[in-house]
């Protein structure tokens, strides 16, 4: 598959695979790998949605955790159709797809309570936070709720969860009430949750939760994540993951 001008491949951090990616465009992170490898997933079998889909991180690094299909709903074209090559170039064309659309419209496009998992990393600044906006249209969509809210994305994943199914976000510690709150309001409830802290005596600046479709009350905070060591080498932690 074609590499197009301004882009690049780029390794999958641990992982044999590649993925396209341009300066151009919002690059995947470690929120990613951390969401990928916190969420419940079937190991054989199962059907997969990960919204807010981008160049097709998260499906990219669940294929190495699931046999299962993983559908990606992503609404700019451009990041589509990257995301959909660096699939192929993996070889992964009959379990992974990209589709364009709107989170907000998802489970019209891809059918309602079809699935066992919904994953989403989603904008994490309110379109107000102009301070942190920047002025790359890509960039801005993928940062900031200009296209669609925390509310609209945790509204789809219920809608396109099975009941019993899993749902899970990445997102800032910062919003843990509004997704909490929302997460009960769609009938998601939370079940398990962990935050992930840059370095020992850091605040956290990162939190990963997944809730379960109708499910029982319940929630169990796992033990801290910290990503670095004081040397800004990765920790045991965050190495295992990376060389699984």
């Amino acid at each position: 598959m074609t590499v197009k001008q301004g882009e690049r491949l780029d390794d999958l951090l641990g992982r044999p695979g590649k993925i396209i990616q341009s300066d151009d465009v919002f690059s995947f992170s470690l929120d990613a790998v951390l969401l990928a490898e916190f969420v419940w997933v079937p190991i054989q079998k199962g059907k997969l949605v990960d919204l807010c889909a981008g160049t097709g991180a998260i499906p990219l690094f669940l294929s190495y955790r699931t046999k299962g299909t993983v559908t990606g709903v992503e609404i700019q074209p451009r990041l589509v159709d990257m995301a959909n090559r660096s699939i192929a170039i993996n070889e992964l064309d009959e379990r992974l797809h990209i589709v364009e659309g709107d989170v907000k419209t998802a489970a019209s496009l891809l059918g309602h309570a079809r699935y066992d998992v919904v994953t989403c990393n989603p904008p994490y600044f309110l379109a107000n936070e102009t301070s942190l906006r920047n002025q790359n249209e890509h960039h801005t969509i993928a940062r900031h709720e200009v296209l669609c809210t925390l509310e609209d994305c945790i509204r789809s994943a219920s809608q396109l969860v099975k009941p019993g199914g899993k749902v899970a976000f990445v997102h800032r510690p910062e919003r843990l009430l509004d997704i909490l709150t929302l997460m009960r309001a769609y009938r998601i409830e939370p079940k398990r949750m962990q935050l992930v802290y840059p370095k020992q005596g850091r605040d956290a600046n990162t939190l990963l939760i997944e809730g379960s479709k109708d499910g029982k009350a319940g929630l169990t905070i796992l033990p801290p994540f910290i990503v670095y060591e004081e040397d800004d080498t990765y920790t045991s932690d965050m190495r295992a993951i990376l060389d699984a």
